[in-house]
């Protein structure tokens, strides 16, 4: 099993709606991309304060490095990715296998 974790700081002039309509989109590919098993997302909500400037986080899980392989260049992902990068302003992306 893959996890797949990320984490993004928005540009200032994205709006509430614009962040929402990015994770509705990284949902959205669950279902729609064989051996992706789930999206979880939401904001900062520590009190370490050792986020940085990252606002927001992800987590994908994929039944194996083979299906994180295939999603990487899927198509659904490049139109996802077309939406919700013009809207970063930097982004990390991690992953491990557990």
């Amino acid at each position: 099993m893959i996890r797949h974790f990320g984490v993004f700081q928005f540009k200032k002039e994205v709006s509430a709606l614009q962040i929402d309509a990015c994770f509705e989109a990284l949902k959205g590919m669950v279902g729609q991309i064989e051996g992706l098993i789930s999206c979880e997302h939401g904001p900062y909500n520590g009190n370490e304060g050792l986020n940085g400037e990252f606002t927001h986080g992800f987590l994908m899980t994929f039944d194996s490095a083979e299906a994180r392989d295939a999603y990487l260049p899927h198509p659904i992902h490049e139109r996802v990715k077309e939406l919700v990068v013009p809207c970063l302003e930097q982004c990390i992306v991690f992953d491990i296998e557990v």
